[in-house]
This record gives structure tokens, sequence and C-alpha cells, in this order.
């Protein structure tokens, strides 16, 4: 299927998405995303573009945070990308009010867990992914000044899919480590 073929979905990126560190994330939570269709059986392809693609409309949406997703859904819908996609990116703002949707509940958490991820990088004198492990970022974890606009109640979503979190903050870990130099870190 074309509309899968990640160089279109990255055109689109670049049409839509100006902020580097907003294309960064996106980029983060279609490695995770990948990872974890691959660990759950699930569609490589569809699960990756559904991270890679989850904020398609963030910043068109500016101080109406009520429209992201639906509009980043209605975006996909009109390029013609499969529904499981475009209800995932609608899903995807619900948090931890998300439904049963595997794939829906594996993007909240993975669109979360992210953003510990970086900062926990950032924090290190290396400023890289591959200076941190998964201890140090659980220690972060349980810091609630730490990083707080990542959600760790959307985060421990990942305990729905039957991961623990150190399990999930692993996968994701070695995820973004696998794309360090795409995210500069």
């Amino acid at each position: 299927m074309a509309i899968l073929d990640r160089d279109y979905a990255v055109s689109l990126l670049s049409e839509y998405v100006k902020g580097d560190n907003l294309k960064k994330h996106m980029l983060a939570t279609e490695a995770i995303m990948r990872s974890l269709a691959r660990r759950f059986g699930q569609n490589e392809d569809i699960w990756g573009m559904a991270g890679l693609l989850h904020d398609i409309d963030y910043e068109l949406c500016g101080e109406d945070t009520e429209k992201h997703g639906a509009l980043g859904a209605e975006m996909l819908r009109e390029k013609g990308y499969p529904t499981e996609i475009i209800e995932a990116v609608k899903a995807h703002k619900k948090g931890v009010e998300v439904d049963d949707n595997i794939m829906h509940i594996a993007l909240c958490a993975a669109d979360a867990v992210n953003g510990l991820i970086t900062a926990s990088a950032l924090i290190k004198p290396e400023k890289s992914l591959l200076a941190i492990d998964t201890k140090f970022i659980m220690k972060r974890f349980k810091e609630k000044a730490f990083a707080r606009g990542a959600n760790r109640d959307e985060i421990k979503l990942c305990e729905k899919l039957g991961l623990t979190l150190e399990e999930f903050i692993t996968l994701s870990l070695f995820a973004m480590q696998e794309i360090h130099n795409e995210l500069g870190l």
C-alpha cells in the first residue's frame, strides 16, 4: 500500500510540522511503536505510521488543544490512510481514558515515555541516549518534578499491554537508541 510509504509520511511531516523538537518526538514515537509492534506480532508499518504521524496537527491546533487528534485524524482520512491509523491518532489524545485497543494503548504510552527518556538523556553531560540506561530512567520516573510533561499515568498504560514499567522503558530506550543520530541524542 503506497500510503504506508515512509518517505511520503516524512514529506507530510515536513509540510505540517516545523518545529525540530516536535519532529524528533514524532520520530521517537515511531521507533517505539515499531518496536512494540514487533513485540506483539502486529503490523510494524501501521503501528510505526501511527507513531510517526500522531501529532501531525499539533502546530496547526495552536492554543485550541481540543482539536488536537481529531484534526490530525481528519487530515489523515483525507490523505487516504487506513482507519486503524486514523483511529489511533484520534484516540492518543485521550490518555488514561484510552479504550482497550492495543494499538491505542501503545501509542498513548509511547507518546508519553519518549519525553521522559529524552529529558533523562539531556541531563547527562553527554546529552546522549547512549549515556543512560533503564535504571537511570526508572529513578527519574519516580521524581515527580522531573519532566513534568511526561504523564506518568500514560506511561504506566504499558501495564495494560502486559509489560512491566521496567520492560516498557527498556524497550522504548533501545528503540530510541537505534535512531539516536536522527534524534540528535
